[in-house]
């Protein structure tokens, strides 16, 4: 394939190779790395990669005029945290007046695989209310559904329903969390 024609066939995925990563790229058009890192230097020193990002549908048009549609999904990121993990019971003692009820109004029932997060958890590492997080050591995800005092950094809560004696046999323990971010 002669130079002229390559930059032809591969002049319109110059915007996707801004949106996907270069080895999904070079793996779907068969494009060399030195190319790649070409482009990709260029448009970034441009400012061109701002709008790529921001268009999820790119249209491509082989020499045939065939069409191909890519839709782009932009990677989730796994994100970990040590935390210490403490047990909360729905009871008046661990709570207040209205121990069913969750800082968001969500009601809680035993069974429930719930927990509340400390704020910064919520305010500075993107946890928000109905986030599935996974515990290391602990089965399953739990969701997000409560908020924690002010005063606590780095803590979950993991809500045990009414079962007192789990809670304080959890008693604290520091703990591994993932989730997307």
């Amino acid at each position: 394939m002669n130079t002229k024609r390559y930059c032809m066939v591969f002049s319109s995925l110059l915007l996707l190779l801004i949106v996907l990563d270069a080895a999904r790229a070079q793996a779907l058009a068969g494009i060399p790395d030195a190319w790649i890192r070409s482009v990709l230097k260029s448009h970034q020193q441009a400012g061109n990669h701002q709008q790529a990002l921001k268009s999820r549908q790119l249209t491509l048009k082989s020499r045939r005029q065939k069409t191909t549609r890519i839709v782009y999904q932009p990677a989730i990121k796994k994100r970990m945290l040590a935390v210490t993990a403490t047990a909360y019971t729905s009871h008046v003692a661990q709570t207040d007046s209205t121990p069913e009820i969750a800082a968001w109004g969500d009601r809680l029932r035993p069974g429930m695989k719930v927990v509340a997060v400390s704020r910064d958890l919520l305010n500075q590492y993107g946890l928000t209310r109905g986030s599935k997080i996974k515990i290391h050591g602990l089965p399953g995800h739990y969701v997000v559904l409560d908020k924690m005092n002010k005063r606590w950094r780095k803590k979950i809560d993991i809500y045990m329903g009414k079962d007192r004696r789990e809670a304080f046999k959890w008693g604290r323990r520091k703990v591994t969390i993932e989730w997307a971010g």
